[in-house]
């Protein structure tokens, strides 16, 4: 039996996460990365020159990089971030590097193939949108004196150190491109994986872009949830449950077959468990975190707990 073809929705560590596991299992792979950065390097390179940010899409063509010297080492370039008193402080060489193939070619998915060709990437790594995107979030309590108040915070950085309640996430433009390889992708699956990640500025973006929602809502594919480990700034006091009841809140079509969790999760079961039968899934719990790690997933529990869904 072939492997399965798997796209791969999120953004930053979450999705290098998922994606280091899933190299495991199959080398039929797509990466599909929120481009909606706008902090540290990705940032600056995105206001001076217009282009996507890169640096998600960095991370992730690095966990897809080839085993051996090769990949290893090529990915270790891509990762090094200057140190310096100048302007070059705290860029990273991958996401220059990216920018400059896309100045040369043209194009941002020939630049992202390019990279993967030099590094032996196993996948493909593609970006959500064909141009980039700013995250609009509606925030209670961001003010603690007036904990009932809603505000609007603007850009990636903003909404993931916002310290309140996120009520609703929105893109800017609404109405952006998807960007047409991802499209394909995400038609031609078997499975889509959503997660882990932050969950309002990495897993979130990909339902409100809206061909690519409608692209993951109408794929053939199966569909997996993998939730969070911890809960972070954007999440706040948001369980498990909430976490899974926002998905539909914004994108009401959305329908699951698997909800992926640790064990050592705070949740209620019986809660969660509803909480994926409302999006149609199953809830499967399985020990994936790093037992050295707090917080991070561990690359081989995951990939043998995706390989039992995946079956």
């Amino acid at each position: 039996m072939s492997a399965p073809a798997v796209v791969a929705l999120g953004g930053g560590h979450g999705l290098a996460a998922s994606l280091g596991a899933l190299r495991h299992l199959t080398d039929r792979l797509t990466a599909v990365v929120t481009v909606a950065d706008d902090g540290g390097s990705s940032g600056r390179l995105r206001r001076e020159l217009g282009v996507l940010p890169p640096g998600d899409l960095r991370m992730a063509l690095a966990a897809l990089c080839a085993d051996g010297d090769w990949g290893t080492t090529w990915r270790d370039v891509l990762q090094h971030r200057f140190a310096s008193q100048g302007e070059l402080h705290n860029h990273s060489v991958g996401n220059l590097l990216i920018v400059a193939l896309w100045e040369l070619l043209g194009d941002s998915v020939q630049g992202l193939d390019w990279v993967g060709r030099l590094l032996g990437v196993q996948g493909r790594v593609l970006p959500m949108s064909s141009v980039p995107l700013d995250i609009e979030a509606t925030v209670v309590g961001l003010d603690p004196t007036c904990p009932t108040d809603e505000q609007v915070v603007r850009g990636q950085s903003q909404v993931a150190r916002a310290r309140g309640d996120v009520t609703a996430v929105r893109l800017v433009p609404q109405d952006a491109p998807a960007c047409a390889e991802a499209l394909e992708a995400v038609r031609a699956a078997d499975w889509v994986v959503l997660g882990p990640g932050s969950w309002f500025t990495s897993v979130m973006p990909h339902l409100l872009v809206p061909e690519l929602r409608d692209a993951v809502c109408d794929t053939p594919a199966k569909r997996l949830v993998t939730l969070n480990l911890t809960a972070d700034d954007e999440t706040g006091a948001l369980s498990a449950a909430d976490l899974l009841d926002s998905l539909s809140q914004h994108a009401p079509q959305f329908r699951a077959d698997v909800v992926l969790a640790d064990p050592a999760v705070a949740f209620v079961r019986h809660e969660l468990e509803e909480a994926a039968a409302r999006l149609g899934a199953t809830l499967v719990v399985s020990s994936v975190a790093h037992p050295g790690r707090p917080g991070v997933h561990d690359p081989l529990r995951l990939a043998a707990a995706y390989r039992d869904v995946l079956r």
